[in-house]
């Protein structure tokens, strides 16, 4: 058993990668999953796991909800991990080993494999994919980000990379796709104070495209380069576009 480290997860209608998630953590004494509102059978799956504590709260955003989460751990080392992920074998060994004891201001860095129905993705913005998903939360915190939220260090903090991957099943149905713009684009239309015009939109839409496509060869990853480029492109022009309209539409603004 892993003592001294806590993983902390947040979800939401997660009952489709969940289970897997949480079989892959059972060395862990300690984890948190927070709930904002799952409609589906995610809490019947956390409550089947004897190291899992379950809460319930708001959404509040990716970044702040994630640091309320983490305040809610037992332990100030934290594994901040989504829903979909798992850490594969080698990374379970080395978090074993971390020295949770006298290491304090320090990070690990962690490669993240992300799938595309089943397959890594190297391109597309994709691949060589490492985060900062190992803390000390009395020295690291989530940043206040809506959405693409990262963890702050502090000047001092030493980041180490950590050997394994978290395998990512970033995409099970093509679906998701469209669930995540219309998501992700309403949460920044909301924070966003840029209103762009229409011609402006459709032109960053475009070099949102070509931006992966080609300059981070998602051409070399098939069929799957074309998605996330199309998606990408997609996610541009309804977040612009979400604010643009608000803008229009708001009472105080032109018709």
């Amino acid at each position: 058993m892993i003592h001294g480290i806590s993983v902390v997860i947040i979800t939401r209608n997660a009952g489709k990668t969940l289970q897997r998630t949480l079989s892959s953590l059972n060395a862990f004494d300690d984890i948190v999953v927070y709930d904002n509102g799952s409609a589906d059978d995610t809490l019947a799956i956390a409550e089947r796991f004897t190291n899992v504590r379950l809460f319930y709260g708001d959404f509040l955003g990716f970044g702040p909800t994630k640091q309320h989460a983490v305040s809610l751990a037992r332990h100030d080392w934290i594994l901040s991990l989504d829903a979909d992920e798992e850490p594969d074998p080698a990374l379970v060994h080395a978090l074993s080993s971390w020295d949770t004891a006298t290491t304090r201001d320090a990070a690990g860095r962690i490669c993240r494999d992300n799938l595309l129905l089943g397959k890594v993705v190297r391109h597309s913005g994709w691949g060589n994919d490492w985060l900062i998903r190992l803390f000390n939360r009395r020295f690291c915190h989530f940043n206040a980000a809506m959405v693409h939220e990262s963890v702050q260090t502090s000047p001092d903090t030493q980041v180490k990379r950590l050997p394994g991957v978290i395998v990512h099943h970033a995409v099970t149905d093509l679906s998701q796709f469209l669930e995540k713009v219309n998501r992700y684009s309403s949460l920044r239309a909301d924070t966003s104070r840029r209103c762009l015009s229409p011609w402006l939109i459709l032109a960053k839409s475009a070099f949102a495209f070509l931006r992966t496509y080609l300059l981070r060869r998602g051409f070399l990853d098939g069929w799957r380069g074309l998605v996330i480029a199309f998606s990408n492109a997609n996610g541009v022009f309804w977040k612009y576009m979400k604010a643009y309209a608000q803008s229009k539409t708001s009472p105080r603004g032109p018709d």
